[in-house]
């Protein structure tokens, strides 16, 4: 399997009745040509997110380093942006006493704009998925 493989599985929308996911491997520039990921989403990412952010960014990246004061941390707040995380975590083994693994835990946005850049380099954090409620996207 090559690397081009999985970086397009990682390239997706999928729709539910209330709840649109995306892979964060889109860049910003990919989401507005994608046909399909929602006209409404492509136009509040074209108005709102690109404009202090780099097209070229991944969804990814921009999430990654979103910080409070951010307009996009306000625009993901207001679509009740949900982020799957991947985080390094300590278990107790039966056999090993301890080991180190990812865990994987869905966090509102704003709980790794909180972070600072230390502390996700220190967990291990990795963005692996964002969820937007439908019903804020629409009300946008």
């Amino acid at each position: 399997m090559s690397n081009y493989s999985v970086y397009e599985d990682n390239k997706y929308c999928i729709q539910e009745i209330s709840t649109l996911f995306l892979g964060v491997k889109y860049t910003l520039s990919e989401i507005l040509d994608d046909e399909n990921i929602p006209a409404k989403l492509q136009i509040i990412f074209q108005r709102y997110i690109l404009e202090d952010a780099d097209p070229e960014d991944t969804l990814e990246t921009n999430i990654y380093y979103l910080q409070e004061k951010s307009p996009a941390l306000r625009v993901y707040r207001q679509l009740k942006c949900k982020v799957k995380v991947n985080v390094l975590e300590e278990k107790k083994s039966l056999f090993k006493g301890k080991r180190t693994e990812y865990v994987t835990k869905v966090v509102p946005v704003d709980t790794v704009a909180a972070m600072s850049l230390e502390e996700k380099q220190r967990i291990g954090l990795v963005v692996s998925e964002i969820s937007i409620s439908k019903l804020a996207m629409m009300a946008f």
